[in-house]
């Protein structure tokens, strides 16, 4: 069982996820920090509050903060937009990086004299018989269905 456990969290993934987590948390306080710091007190210049954090209002003795979920809130979209353009940046950076090593490789296939080989055009394996119209084997001279003979027919298919 613990070779199991070794094997399960030495694998790529559970390496990758944990650096991910450790990652995403270290980028959590900074956004945290410019929402609490920059953002919700400039939003508060035009709302005429100072801080969010106090918005609330109470009913009975139950407090209900509105501000703190304003706040994570904001907190959410700018996680979730950062997100979205490091994502696509990323995306981008990718499809240049194939484009230029397909690019690469076939400039060194040109070099060394590999070009694509052009596939031979497929022989039709049927035809039609102008009679009947039943499938018969391409070099059929004779149909099997109505025996009628044939002569330089041309309608093919292709299979």
């Amino acid at each position: 069982m613990l070779k199991e456990f070794k094997k399960f969290a030495t694998r790529g993934n559970i390496m990758d996820l944990a650096v991910g987590v450790v990652i995403g948390g270290a980028f959590q306080s900074i956004i945290n920090s410019l929402v609490s710091d920059i953002i919700m007190p400039a939003v508060s210049i035009f709302t005429g509050r100072i801080d969010f954090s106090d918005m609330m209002f109470t009913v009975g003795n139950v407090s209900i903060k509105y501000g703190n979920f304003i706040t994570a809130i904001v907190n959410f979209l700018i996680i979730a937009f950062s997100i979205f353009l490091a994502i696509t940046y990323l995306n981008k950076f990718n499809k240049k990086m194939e484009a230029i090593s397909l690019g690469q490789a076939e400039k060194l296939n040109k070099k060394l004299g590999k070009t694509k080989k052009e596939e031979p055009a497929l022989e039709p394996t049927v035809k039609i018989c102008p009679y009947c119209y039943s499938e018969i084997p391409y070099k059929a001279t004779r149909c099997a269905h109505c025996t009628s003979t044939l002569e330089n027919v041309t309608t093919t298919v292709n299979e």
